[in-house]
């Protein structure tokens, strides 16, 4: 913790969404902890900005994922690696923190090494998944930070063993407020009936996702909908995709809400009783609010051929990984096409068992992804973690 009440400035970046909540969290979180003496500078979305941060660049910027889906963007994306450098170089802050996204993140890092005499200490808050693939990215991530926090209890020994300090501080999503939400007050708010099934659509976060992945998910949740006609289907989305994710759900034969106030997130999942997801964070929120549902995921072909080598893992969602089975459906690659999606989906909804079965999975991955310390949340441990070891002689960066 600081020993004085002097300002601690800290730098910290996210790239996407996902990483925008975690940040969000993570700051208020430090402030806290650190008796309010922090200023925040670096680079972030809206639950940031809330938070005080004022973003160099906008964030969004950044939301591209895939060797060739980064080569089109790869001068604007070194742009914006060189000018965050530039200013941690300029402001020399005290403390540096990456978010994910580590094709932006582990770069700026490496800069800051080149440019700075005196360097921050450095942090990356979520650990990459080295025990998926790419294994050699735990000594990497060595040679850059300080520390890094851990998502999952099984990950701290991949980097320790490398000589760097790693801590399991829980995941973020435990402490997102998904146990509070009112199902049945947003359903009033958007005149769905009580009774009405809802389909949860989640088209991606990414406008690579949008254009490769959404199209079969509007398809095969436009076919249930003509079978189920009372169906009402909810879509949260992310503000910069808005407009694509409508021309997505224009002309569906079901009444659509789609939502992009991040603040009715966790009650429009509540108010879901079943749904379709592209692959990624989502899929665990979904498993954490205990809604039964399905994944899908395409990316480039090269890109796909390239990275499947290097995969240790047989599945894509983090509930099936966790508990090493397929718990919830998966429909990777060739398998990403409506009918299939649709058919799991329409197997789920009459499948009672299988529910039930989903949701006692659930239950399981709740347990697994709570932090070691049940007296607070994963970000306060994440803060704490951050502060001492920033302070403490042994773990200050030279």
């Amino acid at each position: 913790m600081p020993r004085d009440k002097k300002q601690t400035h800290i730098f910290i970046t996210a790239g996407e969404s996902s990483g925008d909540s975690l940040g969000s969290r993570l700051m208020k979180a430090l402030r806290k902890e650190s008796g309010g003496h922090i200023q925040f500078s670096g680079v972030g979305g809206p639950l940031m900005e809330k938070e005080g941060l004022e973003s160099i660049f906008p964030m969004n910027d950044l939301s591209v994922m895939g060797l060739f889906e980064v080569l089109p963007r790869i001068n604007k994306l070194l742009k914006r690696i060189n000018q965050t450098a530039e200013k941690i170089k300029e402001i020399s802050p005290s403390i540096l923190i990456t978010i994910d996204s580590p094709d932006f993140s582990f770069r700026v890092a490496k800069k800051v090494h080149e440019k700075c005499k005196t360097r921050p200490n450095m942090f990356h808050y979520v650990a990459p998944t080295v025990w998926a693939w790419r294994p050699e990215r735990a000594q990497k991530l060595a040679t850059l930070y300080d520390g890094v926090m851990c998502l999952y209890p099984f990950e701290p020994p991949y980097f320790e063993k490398e000589g760097m300090q790693a801590a399991f501080i829980g995941h973020s999503v435990m402490e997102s407020g998904y146990d509070k939400a009112d199902g049945p007050a947003f359903r009033k708010r958007n005149h769905i009936p009580e009774d009405a099934p809802v389909l949860g659509l989640f088209f991606g976060s990414r406008m690579g996702e949008l254009n490769r992945v959404a199209p079969y998910l509007r398809e095969a949740a436009f076919e249930i909908a003509k079978e189920k006609k009372e169906i009402h289907i909810v879509s949260p989305t992310v503000k910069h995709l808005e407009k694509q994710a409508r021309n997505l759900l224009e002309s569906m034969p079901c009444p659509v809400h789609a939502i992009t106030d991040p603040e009715q997130k966790w009650d429009a999942f509540a108010a879901m009783d079943f749904a379709i997801a592209t692959s990624g964070t989502v899929g665990l929120e979904l498993a954490i609010a205990d809604i039964p549902h399905v994944i899908a995921y395409k990316t480039g072909h090269l890109t796909w051929e390239i990275a499947r080598r290097k995969l240790f893992i047989k599945y894509a969602h983090l509930a099936n990984i966790l508990l090493d089975r397929e718990v919830v459906p998966e429909f990777i690659q060739k398998e990403c096409r409506a009918g299939p999606i649709k058919d799991a989906v329409k197997r789920l909804l009459d499948d009672p068992k299988m529910i039930a079965e989903q949701k006692q999975d659930f239950a399981e991955i709740r347990t697994q992804i709570t932090g070691t310390e049940d007296t607070c949340t994963s970000s306060t441990q994440a803060a704490r973690f951050v502060l001492e070891k920033a302070y403490s002689r042994s773990s200050i960066g030279t």
